[in-house]
């Protein structure tokens, strides 16, 4: 079992949480071999220990997108981040721009474009998912172009949404889900309480600003499931990216070939990611995927990673095998729940110290000293 923050947070989560909500978050598609790899691979690479380098003038601060950023972490983007905090978008984004890293907000967020944006000073990003509903996308678009989003971030591994038992057995879908989410949140007061009665409108802000109308959890999964696009191909994304002027990052690469892919197309940036094992069951890690990548298309474009990252060990390893940033999801939303605003900030916090331990400790004095030299055998 690895020991963390991270771990911690989840526990806590999970108490708070109705479990329809902490399963959604916690769980991953099929048998969820994937979501284990990702911690466990990652787990296993070793670090090359170095002593004696002064390392008085140790910083991690790194520019991305010609932006300067206090650490090589972005929070990823999250659909229903909102139900687990109240308000839960604008919470997390507060906390990031605290920070000094960049916050990525979700198609499918329970807070709109037009909450968010007012309530930082930083720009923030945003994730888009190609729909069948290109009215949407352009709708959207044109929203967070006028609320000052500087970078996309475009998820392309969901094309069809994956199998995720756990959320059939826990009330997020299934047979009387509507009834057996109330019953839930009966049994946990607190979040009842915070989120569940003070925390409303509980619709995902997004569509409902396009579509005129209420959209709500129970037309959550239907919604998406009418609208996601198993057709798409490089060619649907050329229009957005005639029409999107600022960085664009390709988020689901898993393949070398496919990362070239993304050159060609003009991506200024692919995050190497498996949907933290929510997709497709059986495929490798991302950290087993990062160093081929890596090798291929290292310097063409910016390289995130996500995916099993829970420490800042864990950060220092994805860099160190040729990431320029890390995204967290998981890890953030458990502080999220457990603590709000307050949680994240000391997550990332704690994420910092651990940074600088093993940075210290492999002789790496900035960002761009950690790469293959600092690990053993890879």
């Amino acid at each position: 079992m690895i020991i963390s923050a991270s771990t911690d947070y989840r526990k806590a989560a999970k108490a708070k949480l109705p479990p329809f909500l902490f399963h959604y978050i916690d769980g991953g598609s099929y048998g969820e071999h994937t979501l284990r790899r990702n911690t466990e691979d990652l787990a296993e690479i070793a670090l090359k220990q170095r002593v004696l380098k002064n390392m008085s003038d140790l910083s991690l601060e790194t520019e991305i997108f010609g932006e300067k950023f206090d650490l090589p972490i972005a929070l990823s983007p999250v659909g229903l981040t909102g139900m687990y905090a109240r308000r839960g978008e604008v919470q997390a984004a507060k906390a990031a721009e605290k920070k000094g890293i960049p916050f990525t907000m979700s198609t499918v967020s329970v807070c709109p474009i037009e909450e968010v944006t007012p309530a930082i000073q930083r720009p923030m990003w945003f994730q888009l998912y190609v729909l069948k509903d290109r009215g949407f996308m352009r709708n959207v678009l044109e929203r967070a172009k006028a609320a000052g989003v500087t970078t996309l971030v475009f998820t392309v591994d969901m094309p069809v949404p994956g199998a995720r038992y756990r959320d059939m057995h826990s009330g997020m879908s299934g047979p009387n889900a509507a009834a057996r989410r109330v019953f839930q949140a009966m049994r946990h007061p607190e979040w009842a309480f915070d989120v569940g009665l003070f925390g409303k409108p509980h619709d995902l802000g997004n569509i409902s600003t396009y579509r005129g109308e209420p959209t709500k959890l129970e037309d959550y999964i239907g919604w998406l499931g009418e609208n996601f696009d198993p057709s798409i191909s490089w060619k649907d994304l050329e229009w957005i990216r005639d029409f999107w002027d600022g960085p664009m990052i390709i988020k689901g690469i898993l393949d070398v070939e496919d990362a070239k892919d993304a050159v060609k197309f003009g991506a200024d940036g692919i995050v190497v990611s498996n949907h933290g094992g929510r997709q497709l069951d059986g495929v490798m890690s991302s950290a087993k995927a990062l160093p081929s990548i890596a090798d291929a298309v290292k310097g063409d474009l910016k390289i995130f990673v996500d995916s099993g990252i829970r420490t800042g060990l864990d950060v220092v390893r994805m860099l160190a095998m040729g990431a320029d940033c890390a995204m967290l999801g998981r890890s953030y939303i458990y502080a999220l729940a457990a603590q709000g605003q307050a949680g994240v900030e000391n997550l990332l916090d704690l994420y910092d110290k651990e940074m600088r331990v093993a940075m210290t400790l492999t002789g790496a004095k900035s960002i761009q000293d950690l790469n293959r030299d600092s690990l053993v055998n890879i």
